[in-house]
């Protein structure tokens, strides 16, 4: 006899029965599992109840520092940028970033020095580093802040 799919069969014992505990005295009932009195054996105790001690999701600090409201974010571009984008030189402006793509609009921008300027150049921008003003000064340019 060849065999077939529906001829098989699980081992007998292998399959049984999930205990359903908390049924009363006819199956498995008495404790349901839960050991010998003791508070965790009562009905509904709440898990991270610790006997009437300030459980420890109370006693520890809700958050930590704060949000500063008055923190502004600028839109940084770095002197390579400017150099990149601007080969000419001539007078840039937080407009004339945005037009390029540099920056977004409506946001405070600041120029830092990373990288070198090859031409002069007159920048207006909302805040500047020491070193960004000290590299455009040097190639002959201007920092104003707006």
């Amino acid at each position: 006899m060849t065999l077939k799919l529906h001829h098989l069969r699980p081992a007998p014992g292998a399959k049984t029965a999930k205990t359903r505990v908390g049924r009363g005295e006819g199956s498995k009932g008495k404790t349901a599992g839960r050991g010998t009195k003791g508070t965790k054996a009562r009905y509904q105790v709440p898990v991270a109840f610790e006997g009437g001690q300030m459980p420890i999701h109370m006693r520890l600090p809700k958050l930590k520092g704060f949000k500063n409201p008055f923190k502004v974010e600028f839109q940084v571009v770095n002197l390579d940028r400017i150099n990149e984008l601007f080969p000419e030189g001539g007078t840039i402006g937080v407009d004339d970033l945005v037009a390029k793509g540099a920056v977004r609009d409506g946001h405070p921008v600041k120029v830092l020095g990373q990288g070198d300027l090859s031409v002069s150049v007159q920048v207006s921008a909302n805040a500047f580093s020491g070193s960004a003003k000290e590299k455009i000064e040097a190639a002959g340019g201007t920092t104003t802040v707006v």
